[in-house]
């Protein structure tokens, strides 16, 4: 496994994770590291920054996509910072830029995501446990 530097910078209180040019099966066990890491010092949402990213294989995808499935389960979310080119393709491809929130720059991704409001209807669904 080959070690890549992925450097982590807070922006907003935010940390954020800048990802090498490539990842692949033989650097991802690097990005899954520093995303372990930053996890484990409570940071329950993690921006990675793809911009310089021009290629992205299937063993990238699964440490981004398990990583952003221990956010959610921790009460956060990975989210991604995608500009364009072939990674955003990949990502499409795939379906991951429609699990994981995707924004178009470090800016737009620690910004503070508007509260949603959930229609009290919903919560007397069958199946629906409610707060009360």
């Amino acid at each position: 496994m080959a070690h890549v530097s992925c450097p982590v910078t807070m922006l907003r209180g935010v940390p954020v994770i800048a990802a090498p040019g490539e990842i692949d099966a033989g650097n991802a066990g690097s990005l899954r590291a520093v995303l372990a890491e930053t996890a484990a010092r409570g940071h329950a949402t993690i921006v990675v920054d793809l911009t310089a990213t021009q290629f992205c294989d299937s063993a990238g995808l699964h440490v981004l996509i398990r990583a952003h499935r221990m956010a959610v389960a921790e009460g956060g979310e990975l989210r991604l910072v995608i500009g364009s080119g072939a990674v955003l393709r990949t990502f499409a491809i795939t379906g991951v830029d429609r699990v994981m929130p995707r924004f178009p720059d470090r800016a737009a991704a620690v910004a503070p995501l508007p509260a949603v409001t959930i229609d009290p209807a919903w919560l007397s669904w069958p199946g629906i446990v409610s707060a009360a």
